[in-house]
């Protein structure tokens, strides 16, 4: 087990070092932060004006900065993982493939579990660098305002569970093929259709629309966003990662019995 864990982070801190020695890793973490940061001056902007009374001159309103603003921003943050994502993992195992070094990987000791959850981890932590930019925003809320703590808590919970799906499958289509960009577009399109799923329930008989609803990986996110930590939706969203390495495990298994 110790083994198993030092195996894993070394592999971890490899893969977070190439993210940081290239420009993806600072690229991605700029475009992050100005995106929103453009949506958090436009929900702040609308928040102040609400506060105040709007443009009818009612005077100042007491406004739920959590509700008005927090909830639909990190509803926002959502989407943008949607787009960026993709890039994290597209490089993950098909960068390996593509350079030959996937060779050297499955001729060494190590375990394909421990390959993936090194990965995985090292694209975890790519993600965690891109939340914590947005935390940079949110404490200004809390050095000037007064918002709840623990809804802003349990939405990044949720963002942090909706991203390990993401990254899960998306480490997986990267195992599949050599190519960076053929890896980004099916992750993309992938995580689009979790995230759109739920659109066709609307025509669907009452079982297929329930079975729709719950497997879109939004419909488990609004309760986060809310403060509401729902055991069945974190039970999706690890069940989600769960599914996603172990088909990203057998997919390297698969290539050592092939090489």
């Amino acid at each position: 087990m110790g083994n198993s864990v030092r195996n894993m982070t070394a592999i971890a801190g490899k893969e977070l070092r190439s993210y940081f020695s290239s420009p993806v890793a600072w690229v991605l973490m700029a475009l992050f932060a100005a995106l929103f940061g453009y949506f958090f001056y436009a929900y702040l902007q609308s928040f102040v004006q609400e506060s105040l009374g709007g443009q009818m001159g009612q005077g100042p309103q007491t406004v739920n900065v959590n509700a008005r603003m927090i909830r639909p921003l990190l509803g926002n943050a959502s989407v943008l993982i949607l787009f960026l994502l993709p890039m994290v993992t597209m490089r993950t195992y098909s960068e390996e493939k593509r350079s030959g070094t996937i060779e050297l990987l499955l001729t060494s000791p190590l375990k394909d579990t421990e390959i993936i959850g090194g990965k995985y981890l090292a694209a975890m932590g790519m993600y965690g660098g891109l939340l914590a930019v947005t935390m940079l925003y949110m404490s200004i809320l809390f050095i000037w305002g007064n918002p709840a703590f623990l809804p802003v808590l349990s939405g990044y919970f949720g963002l942090l569970l909706m991203g390990g799906g993401f990254v899960a499958v998306g480490l997986f289509i990267s195992s599949l093929t050599h190519n960076q960009m053929v890896a980004g577009v099916a992750s993309f399109v992938v995580f689009l259709l979790l995230w759109i799923i739920s659109w066709v329930a609307d025509g669907a008989s009452p079982w297929v629309a329930s079975l729709l609803h719950y497997l879109s990986i939004t419909e488990h996110f609004d309760d986060f966003g809310k403060g509401v930590i729902d055991t069945k939706h974190v039970v999706f969203y690890l069940s989600f990662i769960a599914l996603g390495l172990f088909l990203a495990t057998k997919s390297v298994d698969s290539d050592r019995w092939r090489g």
